[in-house]
Formats: structure tokens, C-alpha cells, sequence
């Protein structure tokens, strides 16, 4: 499943639309009612836990978190910067 079906399948399970066929993925779901401040903090806990992130407090603006193409660039760009901080500082393994 790609990165766009795992947010839109969230959004669509988690938040109430009337039309679902009718969510574009570069609208605004804060404009166009979908979502709240508490639907955003779902949406962070659905993102931290499914990609295993965390979502600095600066981070929660809706040029990464208000629409689905942001959503996306956002979690790409997060998750790139996660698999380069890991090349550079491996998980230690712990002794057996």
C-alpha cells in the first residue's frame, strides 16, 4: 500500500465526509471542514505510530499536515531524513 492510500484509507476511516469520492488530495481538510486541531493530533498519532516518527511540536503547521500531498511530502521527507540518521548512527545492538 503506498504512502497516499495509508493517509487517505486513516482519513476516511477516522473522519466523518460526506462524499469521500469527493476529497481532493491538494485541498485543505481544515478549510474544507474535515478536520480539526483534535483531528490533526490523530492524525500525528496515526503518523508517529504507523512510520515510527515523531512530529516535532514545530512541525504541526498544515504546510505539513493540512491536505494529503502534504501529508505525503511532509512523511517523505521525515522518513529520509530517519533512514540517513540511521546509515550515519546505527542502532547499537545489544550484547548477547
Amino acid at each position: 500500500m503506498t504512502l497516499r492510500d495509508q493517509i487517505r484509507n486513516f482519513i476516511l476511516e477516522n473522519f466523518i465526509l460526506e462524499n469521500p469520492e469527493d476529497l481532493a488530495d491538494d485541498e485543505s481538510m481544515l478549510e474544507k471542514g474535515i478536520m480539526d486541531s483534535t483531528g490533526v493530533l490523530e492524525l500525528v498519532a496515526f503518523l508517529e505510530s504507523t512510520f515510527e516518527i515523531k512530529v516535532e511540536d514545530e512541525e504541526l503547521i498544515p504546510q505539513n499536515l493540512d491536505s494529503i500531498v502534504n501529508v505525503i511530502n511532509y512523511l517523505e521527507k521525515k522518513l529520509a531524513l530517519a533512514s540517513r540518521s540511521e546509515a550515519v548512527h546505527p542502532p547499537h545492538a545489544s550484547p548477547a
